[in-house]
């Protein structure tokens, strides 16, 4: 990728949409993921401040009329990236966060909603704010609706676009409306549509679209059942092995026509604690695959294909990967 283009198309877009940004090329994304793989990315670029959106519509508009592709990165807690790293621009949206007000809401964009800030049923988080720090701020304000993100580490845009899932609840349940950036002609626009959602899918899926800020419906609740109830899914996603050694989580869905869960399809085929390199399916939890500390994202994704064929020829069941394998594989 022409690093020279890039370099001016981020230029201009800066000088005629003031904003702070990071920019730095060839930079490694095992810096960026929560696998802790993944090659160079020619240019990773994190806008912050007010004119992140009016700064991302110009430079989402200039990429596009150059054939330059962009990779929206949020905390990188689904995907693996190539070894070889990804080519473009790699938008991190991670300094766009924090709760929304009536006036931040303006700022994102959303001045066609009626009902913007933080009221008695709603309530607004820019697309980078990390999914846990939503929950707390649900917490603050003596609201419930999010509890099942309680230790997420992916941030809310990122939640959005896979309708995550966990402990009984789902984004569809609580989503009411997006702030997004949508081709072709990126403008901003207002998303306020229930359609689209299912298991690990959103409309957004289907779409060129930036996410920008969400918002969500809340109910009023008790500070202390709610505490008590993010608490005991943390706790549980720590008796589960989430944080010990770098990972995605889940690496498979889960598919209620097999009978069970696929962590358990997997151990009951003897494959927990097998390695390929120094990715290594968890000893302790059939699908949750680990970087040992040295595992390359090629390691990874073979052993997510070894799982796959041989699951699939012991048992019939077409396991589906939740985790999205990013950049140049070619």
């Amino acid at each position: 990728m022409n690093a020279n283009a890039i370099k001016l198309i981020i230029k201009d877009c800066l000088k005629l949409n003031p904003c702070g940004a990071k920019i730095r090329y060839n930079e490694p994304m095992k810096a960026h993921t929560t696998f802790k793989v993944g090659g160079p990315a020619d240019c990773w670029l994190q806008p912050r401040g007010n004119g992140f959106p009016s700064f991302c519509a110009a430079l989402l508009r200039r990429t596009r009329e150059e054939g330059i592709p962009v990779f929206y990165l949020g905390a990188g807690a689904n995907i693996v990236v190539s070894d070889k790293g990804i080519r473009g621009i790699t938008l991190d949206t991670r300094a766009w966060k924090g709760p929304l007000n009536k006036a931040g809401n303006m700022l994102s964009g959303a001045n066609t909603v009626s009902q913007g800030g933080v009221d008695e049923e709603e309530l607004w988080f820019k697309s980078g704010t990390l999914a846990h720090e939503a929950c707390l701020a649900f917490l603050a304000r003596s609201r419930s609706g999010l509890e099942f993100l309680a230790g997420m580490p992916g941030t809310i845009g990122g939640a959005v676009w896979m309708n995550a899932r966990c402990y009984g609840g789902e984004i569809a349940d609580v989503f009411r409306r997006a702030v997004i950036i949508t081709a072709p002609d990126f403008r901003v626009s207002v998303f306020d549509s229930n359609s689209g959602f299912g298991y690990k899918q959103s409309p957004f899926q289907n779409m060129d679209c930036l996410i920008l800020s969400v918002c969500f419906k809340s109910r009023k609740g008790s500070k202390n059942k709610t505490r008590a109830e993010i608490n005991k899914n943390i706790d549980d996603r720590k008796k589960k092995g989430h944080y010990l050694y770098p990972s995605a989580g889940s690496s498979f869905k889960n598919n209620h026509d097999f009978g069970k869960p696929s962590g358990v399809i997997i151990d009951e085929l003897g494959l927990k604690g097998k390695k390929l390199g120094g990715a290594q399916v968890a000893p302790y939890h059939g699908n949750i695959i680990i970087n040992t500390g040295n595992a390359k994202a090629a390691d990874i994704r073979s052993l997510v294909d070894e799982i796959t064929v041989t699951v699939k020829d012991k048992t019939g069941f077409s396991l589906d990967p939740e985790i999205l394998f990013i950049g140049d594989w070619e």
